[in-house]
């Protein structure tokens, strides 16, 4: 293997980081670190940036509906599809954490649907249901889990979504 850092190997590039980030660590004392907590120190972290989490909502509700425009408009391929799963499956990661709860349960919807279902056979209608209603729900910030219309909408959306699968993929595993 070469020493240098850059180098080319067999179609790879090997990179090495430029100091041990081990110096960056504070080790505590045994005093610090029974006191400390760490759920505690998460929760404040978390409290801390949470005045951004909607403008970070928007921001993937955004990404999600670019990507579901750019199929309307350039028609559906493996490429832009991979791009509405990434859209979808990054507010499903990220919704519950931002106060979204809702509006994940779509998102993982609408996942669960691409991952069953070929690009080819996936229905436009349902899947801009799945679009329209992340993009109306972050806009209405709809954060409220007991939200009767919101529920409604979910479950509703699940159902036709389970119910599509079958019909298309009915080897389809949860």
């Amino acid at each position: 293997m070469t020493s240098d850092p850059t180098k080319q190997n067999d179609g790879y590039e090997l990179v090495k980081p430029p100091r041990d980030l081990r110096s960056k660590v504070r080790v505590m004392s045994d005093r610090e670190a029974a006191r400390f907590d760490p759920v505690k120190s998460a929760e404040a972290a978390l409290q801390r940036l949470s005045h951004d989490f909607d403008d970070w909502m928007a921001t993937e509700a955004t990404a999600l509906v670019d990507a579901w425009t750019d199929i309307q408009a350039n028609g559906m391929s493996e490429e832009r599809c991979a791009s509405l799963f990434r859209a979808a499956h990054d507010i499903k990661g990220q919704a519950s954490t931002f106060g979204y709860p809702l509006v994940g349960a779509v998102a993982g919807n609408l996942c669960h649907l691409i991952e069953h279902v070929t690009p080819a056979d996936l229905p436009g209608p349902l899947v801009a249901q799945h679009v329209d209603a992340v993009r109306a729900m972050v806009a209405e910030t709809s954060r409220q889990e007991d939200n009767a219309t919101a529920r409604a909408l979910v479950e509703r959306l699940a159902d036709v979504t389970e119910d599509f699968i079958r019909r298309v993929a009915p080897d389809a595993e949860d």
